[in-house]
């Protein structure tokens, strides 16, 4: 069955049958049988129309002033050239027949203006009913005019005009015959009238790259005290890990000296691990995709290569273990590793800031704002680079995500070591085994990552710096920190309940991305036959049944049973180890409702039916 291109509500251009004449109409309803839309034009009049005769608002594009008739292509148009692209409409007659068409050119200009006179729409007022405009990451889409053929006649169109208010206000162009064009092209922007009230609008055309008013994390004071919490955050966790007793009873733990924190060799360790991984990543090894479309049009490439870094890396390890490179260094100097990895990314935030004065406005980042602040907190720029080296991409997988695992092997040998033990524990194996296959999994499915809001909407300032060079190692990896010096005897049949609690939590956050994702590759793949799906403005499809029909976020949901299904071994003898759950569950609740405020603005009417159709947002019943 052939996909219908418009979605209910949306507000298009159709075309008035027997003219060439195109109006804005509201889809309203559409026939997969006959294949025809229903549409309301502005008057009230309510038609069938073929889908050849619908066309988006973006489809109207406006010529550029400069573009006259002294170009060269207009001036000579010499036979000999393959160049001949003379700048005609597509309706206008070849040269040979113009002489022909001559004769009723001014009849055709009588019956087009009687046409005129005969079709009187009511001026349209833009209401919330449809997507006029889609609008996404507070970027409205370009709507520009283009021209209208009719015989051998080419006209303009309406012109949309953005408000600052956000209001959008259509202004009529006159209507003239082509042969005329070349004499008044000059001075076709004087004869514009705008009928509005207030301050002069924005054009469209001029806005290059959005600046977001809406500011999240509590705007830049909200990102300030974020970047001073974070990392006094981090450090807390980590003392209270040490203590023989982590509860509030012994809050706050004594503070460590300079000499515990800082030591010169282990950032050189921790530099040797980021430069180290970097080598991997620049490896021509593994297949090279393409990224989604930026503002600019452009589409970066990417290599992905994650698990084969993942892997040289396990190599290196192993190598280093069995040539007696002791391990234990990393646990003993956990704290001072800590603070160098917080201090190089404070450095690489420096630098970001600093290189994105220099980057093309359509290489900003949509959440940026313009305060200094707030946009070295969020990023300023979108996809900062050296040359072909992503900077963001590499430090979303690499670096922090790799470093976990090992880590968490670190702390299973320092547990047999401080507690003299043959083998690790079976919380500590559990904790270890868990994790493991979540990072596995991320790196396998490292093209995923291409289409999440971290590479396609935050640029790269400290949050992302921070949070996954710092924060994701040595925070996710709290519980194996824990177990160490708290150790706790887990039973076999407690153990096979969190183990199935684990699976069932990897089951629906690997389905549900499984699905997403083959549904984003090829939405008429046969095997996804069965799914129902809600047409948007956009183009694209929701899915409104499988996994994503249970939940509006599945994913989310299977991510935080994980994150349970990891902190249970620790024993419920302290708070702890649960820091992570209720970390990630604000920390996905909070991504929820930016993923919510995102998509209403992109999918508008979609969306809302969406809700409808899927009232729950991560748990069902509940939230």
């Amino acid at each position: 069955m052939p996909s219908r291109k418009f979605a209910d509500g949306e507000v298009v251009r159709g075309r008035w049958p027997g003219s060439s004449l195109y109006y804005e109409v509201e889809i309203l309803s559409h026939d997969s049988k006959s294949q025809l839309y229903t549409v309301k034009y502005k008057d009230g009049t309510e038609l069938e129309l073929k889908e050849n005769d619908i066309k988006p608002l973006t489809s109207f594009r406006q010529r550029k002033s400069g573009s006259t008739s002294s170009s060269p292509s207009r001036r000579r148009g010499s036979r000999g050239s393959r160049s001949r692209s003379r700048s005609r409409s597509p309706g206008r007659a070849p040269k040979s027949s113009r002489r022909s068409a001559s004769a009723s050119h001014q009849a055709d200009i009588k019956e087009m203006r009687r046409e005129i006179l005969e079709v009187k729409l009511t001026p349209l007022v833009l209401k919330p009913f449809g997507n006029s405009i889609s609008i996404y990451n507070g970027e409205p889409e370009r709507t520009e005019k283009s021209d209208i053929p009719h015989k051998s006649m080419q006209y303009q169109s309406e012109r949309f005009i953005l408000s600052p208010e956000g209001s959008y206000i259509s202004t009529q162009y006159s209507l003239r015959p082509r042969r005329e064009e070349t004499k008044v092209k000059g001075t076709d922007y004087e004869e514009e009238k705008l009928v509005t009230k207030g301050p002069a609008p924005l054009r469209i055309s001029e806005v290059v790259t959005p600046q977001r008013k809406d500011l999240e994390f509590g705007g830049a004071p909200g990102a300030f005290f974020i970047m001073l919490g974070l990392p006094g955050s981090l450090f807390l966790l980590l003392l209270l890990c040490r203590q023989n007793d982590p509860s509030l009873l012994s809050f706050p733990p004594p503070l460590p000296t300079l000499d515990e924190l800082w030591e010169t060799r282990v950032c050189g360790v921790y530099l040797l691990w980021f430069f180290v991984q970097a080598l991997f990543y620049l490896l021509p090894v593994g297949k090279v995709v393409e990224g989604t479309p930026l503002v600019s049009g452009r589409r970066l490439k990417y290599r992905l290569n994650g698990f084969y870094a993942f892997i040289l890396t396990c190599a290196v390890v192993g190598t280093s273990l069995f040539g007696g490179v002791e391990l234990h260094y990393v646990y003993t100097h956990f704290l001072p590793l800590a603070l160098a990895a917080t201090v190089f990314s404070v450095i690489l935030s420096v630098y970001l800031y600093v290189h994105s004065l220099k980057a093309p406005r359509d290489e900003l980042s949509p959440a940026s704002s313009g305060n200094a602040v707030y946009d070295f907190f969020i990023g300023r720029e979108l996809n900062p680079r050296i040359g072909t080296f992503d900077l963001k991409y590499f430090c979303e997988l690499r670096p922090g995500l790799i470093g976990w695992v090992i880590i968490n092997l670190v702390m299973l040998l320092a547990e047999m070591k401080v507690q003299k033990r043959a083998a690790p524990s079976l919380a500590m194996i559990l904790v270890n085994s868990f994790q493991l296959l979540y990072v596995v999994d991320a790196l396998w499915n490292e093209e995923a990552l291409l289409t999440t809001m971290d590479i396609i909407h935050d640029g790269f300032g400290f949050m992302l710096a921070f949070g996954d060079l710092v924060w994701v190692p040595f925070t996710y990896s709290l519980q194996a920190f824990y177990l160490v010096n708290h150790p706790h005897d887990l039973s076999w049949p407690l153990a096979s309940v969190i183990v199935a609690l684990k699976l069932c939590g990897y089951v629906i956050f690997r389905c549900s991305n499984s699905q997403k994702n083959a549904f984003r590759k090829n939405p008429t793949d046969p095997k996804l036959a069965h799914l129902k799906t809600i047409h948007t403005s956009t183009g694209k499809n929701l899915l409104v049944s499988g996994w994503w029909g249970f939940v509006r976020h599945p994913n989310y949901l299977g991510d935080l049973i994980m994150a349970l299904a990891w902190s249970l071994p620790c024993g419920f003898d302290h708070l702890l180890p649960y820091f992570y759950v209720i970390y990630f569950t604000v920390l996905l609740i909070h991504r929820e409702a930016r993923d919510e405020h995102q998509c209403r603005r992109k999918y508008g009417l979609a969306w809302e039916k969406y809700c409808q159709r899927v009232p729950y947002r991560m748990f069902p019943y509940i939230y």
